[in-house]
C-alpha cells in the first residue's frame, strides 16, 4: 500500500522548518511530497537544501487548500492519500494504526487521527479534535470541541470509531475515491471544503472513521488567523454551498431557510460585539451563496442519503441549554 504524505504550503518556510523534520523521521512508510501553491518567500529552496528527499510540487498561483491540494495530487502516484497541514507535529508511528485501518476495511474511504493543540498538548485542537459531526442545520462540532469549547484528553476518545467528517489539517483518503468524487469542490477555495467532500463520500455508502492511535499535534490557524474577517466569510459562504450540494431534497429548503435565520442572529451578535468587519463578512458571504446558488444546486449528486449523522441544533444545545461537551449531548439523549 503506497503512501503519500502531501504537505500544501504557502509561504510556510518557518513552519516547514518547524514541522517538517518530524514528518520525514516518522514517515518512513510514505513518501513525502510538499505542494508549493506559488509562494514568494523561501519555502522550495529550503526544502532543496535540507530534505532532498522530499518531492516538491509547484503551482503556477496560490489555489487555496481545495484547488490546490486538486492540481497538486495529480502528480502524485500513490494509493492513499494522508494530506497534512504544514503547521502539524506527528508523532512516531503515526502512519501505521492508519494503514491497518485502510488494510482491514474496505469500506472505509477517510480516516482522521486524534488531533490534540500543539500549544497546549493535554487538550484537543479545534480543527478536528476527536472526528468530526454535523447538526441538522450544517453547524460542525467535534468530539472534543463544540464552538470554541475545547475538552482535555483524558481518554474519553480513545477508541476507533466512524466519524461524520474527517478534519482537513490531517486528512487520509484513498485515492480511487478522492478520484471518483473529483476531489475537493474548488470553488470553496478553503474551510469546509473536507466536510463537503466527506458527505459526498458518505452518500456513496463510503465510511469516515476516527482512530486514536494515530496523534499528531496542530498549530491551528498559521495560515488564516481564527479573528480574520475571510475566515468568517468562507465559513458562513461554504456551509451553505455544503447544504445546498447534499441535504436531502425534501430537507434542503427548510434547512436553509432556518440556517439563513441562525447566521442572521449571528450577524447581530458580531454587530453587538462591535465586529463590524465579520458582520459585513456575513453579508457577504449571503450575496454570495445566493449568486452561487444555481451553480452549486447542479452539483448535487443522484443520492442524498437522510441517515447523516445529523444532531439536533448544536446552537440550542451550546447557548441554551449550556451543554459543551460533547459525551454529555450523547448521554443526555440529545443527539
Amino acid at each position: 500500500m503506497k503512501i503519500a504524505v502531501v504537505i500544501l504550503n504557502w509561504n510556510g518556510e518557518k513552519l516547514l522548518e518547524q514541522f517538517l523534520p518530524s514528518i520525514v523521521q516518522y514517515s518512513q512508510e510514505a513518501t513525502v511530497y510538499v505542494a508549493d501553491n506559488a509562494s514568494t518567500d523561501d519555502s522550495i529552496s529550503y526544502v532543496r537544501a535540507f530534505f532532498p528527499t522530499v518531492k516538491i510540487i509547484k503551482n503556477e498561483s496560490n489555489l487555496g487548500f481545495a484547488e490546490g491540494y486538486n492540481e497538486s495530487l495529480k502528480s502524485v502516484d500513490a494509493d492513499i492519500f494522508a494530506l497534512v497541514n504544514s503547521d502539524i507535529e506527528v508523532t512516531e508511528n503515526w502512519l501505521k494504526p492508519i494503514i491497518e485501518t485502510f488494510k482491514n476495511e474496505p469500506k472505509t474511504a477517510i480516516i482522521q487521527p486524534k488531533i490534540l493543540d500543539y500549544k497546549n498538548k493535554d487538550y484537543f485542537e479545534y480543527a478536528g479534535a476527536a472526528g468530526g459531526f454535523i447538526d441538522k442545520y450544517g453547524y460542525p462540532f467535534c468530539r472534543g470541541r463544540i464552538f470554541n469549547t475545547l475538552e482535555k484528553d483524558n481518554g474519553q476518545y480513545d477508541d476507533n470509531c466512524e466519524i461524520f467528517w474527517a478534519s482537513g489539517a490531517c486528512f487520509f483518503i484513498r485515492s480511487k475515491v478522492f478520484n471518483e468524487l473529483k476531489g475537493f469542490d474548488g470553488d470553496f477555495f478553503a474551510h469546509q471544503e473536507e466536510i463537503d467532500l466527506c458527505w459526498r463520500a458518505f452518500n456513496k455508502g463510503f465510511k469516515i472513521k476516527y482512530n486514536s492511535q494515530s496523534v499528531v499535534y496542530h498549530v491551528g490557524g498559521a495560515t488564516l488567523q481564527q479573528g480574520n474577517p475571510m475566515k468568517t466569510f468562507l465559513n458562513f459562504r461554504n456551509s451553505l454551498l455544503m447544504l445546498v450540494k447534499n441535504l436531502p431534497k425534501n430537507q434542503l429548503f427548510p434547512v436553509i431557510l432556518i440556517r439563513l435565520a441562525l447566521d442572521g442572529i449571528a450577524g447581530i451578535q458580531f454587530l453587538l460585539q462591535g465586529k463590524f468587519k465579520h458582520l459585513l463578512a456575513v453579508l457577504k458571504a449571503h450575496f454570495a451563496f445566493y449568486r452561487l446558488f444555481s451553480k452549486n444546486y447542479k452539483k448535487r449528486n443522484h443520492f442524498q442519503s437522510n441517515k447523516y449523522f445529523k444532531a439536533k441544533s448544536i446552537v440550542y444545545l451550546y447557548f441554551i441549554k449550556k451543554i459543551k461537551v460533547f459525551n454529555n449531548i450523547f448521554d443526555s439523549n440529545k443527539y
